[in-house]
């Protein structure tokens, strides 16, 4: 009989710690939903951090047992609770405590969550992980701290794929330790999912240029363009692409294209049509008409004043092979003219002063030419 008693006293001994213990994971569930009702309401931080410490000091009972451990809830709702308290607890050494808890709180959970009876605590602790490292990437980020930045933004752009954000922060860091490609890989996530900003069209073509990849470039600046019609950038970038590749008559369409349809681009615009009239199609009339128009819009535009002045000094040389000396003054006066312009924007212009010296040998002006050349030996 005495026996019989112990025996059953044993029995009721082990079910009444089995059940202390299933009732700590009880109430670390009850705090999980305590938290999330907290949440919703949009309660005070300090009431959260209540509840959850409750949860986790129940949690913490129950990963003691023998039983209770094993089970995959006891780590799930540790992450989870651990998780969202690394998110809102100001004490950043506490905060990166519970961080560290909550990370290996989770591998924990997903290893015993054979049946995925706990998937939607996962996803949540996962989630809140993730916010934890976007959080401290953004601040290593504005630290300037590329490389931690890279290595931790990287991970959370994986976790959301679909956030352009977060994947032109990566690029931008991968930008700043000079991994191009990695670079390139996280634009293009970017463009994958949907965005628009011009300048990340526009930067994918450069990345693309340096790895010469010259009609993967000029393909970016076409679909950023379909995003971004008539954007300065993107069209002088687009434009001057398909010159440097000798898509010549590409290049012509997409000009016309522009032609007095953006008022703020205009400038280069008319300056690229007449380079390419100038120099591929020999049209010099036509080119000079656009760089006579370029300047109109902007009188002091040096690039355009320097290519008329070039387009007067050709004019001027098929004048003297034809040996008419009124239309050859008549040009390399203009050229002159011109070139002065050019010379007063940028005198430091080695080119310029170059061809200067050389209009004022032909017209026996050796003042000129020992001035320009004393201008010269100070560069």
């Amino acid at each position: 009989m005495y026996k019989f008693f112990y025996l059953l006293f044993f029995v009721f001994a082990c079910l009444t710690t089995v059940n202390a213990q299933k009732t700590q994971v009880l109430l670390a569930q009850n705090s999980v939903g305590k938290l999330q009702a907290s949440i919703a309401k949009n309660e005070d931080v300090k009431k959260q951090l209540v509840i959850i410490g409750e949860g986790i000091k129940a949690i913490e009972f129950a990963q003691k047992d023998k039983k209770t451990k094993n089970w995959p809830e006891t780590w799930a709702i540790k992450s989870y609770l651990s998780s969202y308290l690394a998110i809102i607890d100001v004490n950043e050494l506490n905060s990166y405590k519970y961080y560290d808890l909550a990370v290996r709180s989770l591998d924990t959970a997903k290893i015993l969550d054979k049946f995925q009876a706990n998937s939607e605590l996962i996803k949540a602790s996962d989630y809140n992980i993730n916010v934890k490292k976007l959080t401290d990437g953004n601040k290593a980020y504005h630290q300037n701290d590329f490389l931690t930045a890279y290595n931790i933004l990287k991970d959370v752009s994986n976790y959301f794929p679909k956030d352009t954000t977060i994947a032109v922060n990566v690029a931008l860091c991968a930008q700043k330790i000079q991994a191009n490609e990695q670079a390139l890989k996280y634009f293009l996530r970017a463009k994958e999912s949907g965005i628009i900003n011009p300048i990340v069209h526009q930067t994918i073509a450069n990345l693309y240029t340096s790895l010469f990849e010259n009609d993967l470039a000029i393909k970016s600046l076409e679909d950023g363009l379909k995003l971004n019609p008539l954007h300065p950038i993107l069209t002088n970038d687009y434009i001057n692409s398909l010159l440097d590749n000798e898509k010549y008559d590409k290049a012509i369409k997409a000009i016309e294209g522009s032609l007095g349809l953006e008022k703020r681009n205009n400038r280069v615009i008319y300056y690229l049509f007449g380079y390419l009239q100038q120099y591929q199609l020999k049209n010099y009339a036509v080119a000079e008409d656009s760089y006579q128009r370029a300047l109109t819009l902007d009188q002091n535009y040096f690039d355009a004043l320097y290519q008329l002045a070039l387009v007067y000094i050709n004019n001027a040389n098929e004048a003297l092979k034809q040996n008419n000396k009124q239309k050859y003054a008549n040009f390399s006066s203009r050229a002159e003219f011109t070139l002065l312009r050019a010379h007063e924007i940028n005198i430091n212009d080695l080119n310029t002063v170059q061809l200067l010296i050389e209009i004022y040998t032909r017209k026996s002006r050796l003042d000129k030419v020992q001035e320009l050349k004393r201008k010269l030996n100070e560069f």
